[in-house]
């Protein structure tokens, strides 16, 4: 484990010896795999698990309790709240009109609510909220913002329920 001092207390931590991890702003009991890239300003909260193969860029802020797979890429101006899953390879995107070498003045910020869960291979398009407990199925492509509670499927993702409602079967 390594020590890290953030604020007045000491945090431990796991990196993989195979990451690139320039964050010094890692809470406690967070894991960090392999193949993994995290940049120097990258927020990550305690308690998360960042699998293999996950890059995280500067203006990154990752809250606690934070699950993310394998092949999923954080890029500029998103903020993830406590306790999301961000299931394997699902896409951020942060701009809505992108072309080489030719970047705006800012990245729109997406934001991921507490407690919502993002399905393996869904794509989020910039500049929306993804509301708390919403959940978005796999292979979704979400276009706009999500209610809380909401599950969204399909492409583009639209509401079939919502995860605080019982059915009856």
């Amino acid at each position: 484990m390594s020590i890290l001092k953030i604020g007045n207390q000491l945090s431990d931590y796991y990196i993989h010896p195979i990451s690139d991890v320039q964050s010094k702003y890692i809470g406690a009991d967070t894991r960090i795999w392999q193949f993994c890239v995290v940049l120097k300003e990258a927020k990550i909260g305690a308690n998360c698990n960042i699998c293999a193969h996950v890059l995280i860029e500067n203006d990154v802020v990752i809250g606690d309790n934070v699950t993310i797979k394998s092949g999923v890429q954080l890029w500029d101006g998103l903020r993830v709240e406590d306790d999301v899953f961000i299931g394997p390879n699902v896409t951020f995107t942060n701009d809505l009109f992108p072309r080489s070498k030719v970047y705006p003045e800012h990245f729109l910020t997406t934001i991921i609510k507490a407690g919502a869960s993002i399905g393996a291979n869904a794509t989020i398009l910039p500049g929306i909220i993804i509301n708390e407990g919403a959940m978005i199925g796999a292979g979704a492509v979400v276009t706009k913002s999500v209610p809380p509670n909401a599950i969204v499927v399909g492409n583009p993702a639209r509401i079939t329920g919502y995860t605080n409602t019982q059915s009856e079967n």
